[in-house]
């Protein structure tokens, strides 16, 4: 079974490409400073990493 992380957005997705506005929405982060609990994946960890400017993550 996989993990647990916590993402949680600290810079906004105004302004920014549309590609970002819709990685943050795939991962639900929709507003400032909220924060989603998500499954430890190798495909959550690659959309993390194109926004990683834009989120933090805990373990």
């Amino acid at each position: 079974m996989a993990g647990q992380i916590k993402v949680t957005l600290k810079k906004s997705g105004i302004g920014r490409k549309e590609y970002f506005t819709k990685v943050l929405k795939g991962l639900g982060l929709t507003k400032l400073h909220k924060t989603v609990v998500l499954t430890d994946t190798p495909e959550i960890r690659g959309m993390i990493r194109k926004v990683s400017h834009m989120v933090v993550v805990e373990d």
